[in-house]
């Protein structure tokens, strides 16, 4: 199972004064010999602190009962455990990274039972879902995870829990890269043929490309080393998250050409790159939860 998306704090830490997040090792001497304002940038610590300092005063009359210190401790250890995203904001959730997989896996955790009964939903449903947790979740996303699965099919056919999740996991936790990587997509398909319908900007939902009227040559997609080039350079500048770029090319070696969802549907199956998000357990450990079904059975 992949590692629990929440901080930890063990001994050593501790004297470090330091977080491990998910999918990070003990600081390293280099790690601890960082300037202190990159430090702060790379684990996002401002973000949380203005976000604490917001709630403590939207709420101080209740906090005043039980002190500004417990308060404090109680918001980070809830950002430690991945739970300070339930029920906020979209402009939260999408913070930071550690925000980002603490909400994948609390929607995992939460409706996992879909999956575990082999009930099919269709992208409203599975949106539904999402605004259960996060009132204001753009119905734009889902809509873009659902055509990772559906592809050319109607948006209103049903998809397994398991397939949407993992291409929700890639759709929202990369999005930022992804619609960079659509732009790159785009360019390269318009220069190898004028005649080519492109594939629309994310504000109109990336629909898949299509031909023109005989041409049947374009959902050969681009030629996987001269996008993997644009990829690397992408990866190199962008200050999103991104996948690993060595996971990345492994994807492109293996095909000698591509379209931009064939693309999409590889990063979402791809195992090595859910081992990196490590917010949720592989596909075949996906409906298990023992400690979740302990608590179930305690209800």
């Amino acid at each position: 199972m992949a590692t629990e998306t929440g901080c930890s704090l063990d001994s050593g830490s501790r004297r470090a004064g330091a977080w491990k997040l998910p999918g990070q090792r003990m600081l390293s001497p280099e790690r601890l010999a960082l300037p202190d304002y990159e430090y702060l940038a790379q684990r996002h610590v401002l973000t949380y602190m203005e976000d604490a300092v917001c709630q403590l005063l939207e709420h101080r009359e209740d906090i005043s009962q039980y002190g500004i210190a417990r308060f404090f401790t109680e918001y980070f250890n809830s950002v430690c455990q991945g739970t300070h995203i339930l029920f906020r904001e979209f402009s939260f959730i999408q913070a930071t990274p550690h925000n980002r997989a603490s909400f994948l896996r609390a929607f995992w955790r939460c409706f996992r039972t879909v999956g575990k009964n082999g009930d099919l939903l269709t992208m409203r449903e599975y949106h539904c879902l999402l605004q259960l947790l996060c009132p204001d979740f753009p119905l734009e996303l889902t809509q873009k995870a659902a055509r990772i699965v559906l592809m050319d099919d109607a948006m209103d056919c049903l998809m397994s829990f398991s397939d949407f999740l993992f291409a929700f996991q890639i759709q929202f936790y990369y999005s930022e890269f992804l619609d960079s990587v659509a732009a790159i997509y785009q360019d390269l398909l318009s220069g190898k043929n004028p005649n080519t319908v492109i594939v629309p900007t994310s504000s109109s939902g990336q629909h898949r490309q299509r031909p023109a009227l005989g041409d049947a040559g374009v959902l050969d997609g681009v030629e996987a080393s001269l996008f993997y080039q644009r990829l690397e350079n992408l990866c190199d500048r962008h200050k999103y998250s991104c996948p690993p770029p060595a996971l990345v090319k492994e994807i492109l070696n293996n095909v000698q050409r591509l379209t931009f969802y064939g693309f999409l549907v590889a990063l979402s199956k791809h195992h090595g790159i859910n081992q990196t998000l490590g917010a949720l357990p592989d596909k075949g450990d996906l409906m298990h939860d023992p400690a979740m079904d302990e608590e179930l059975e305690r209800l």
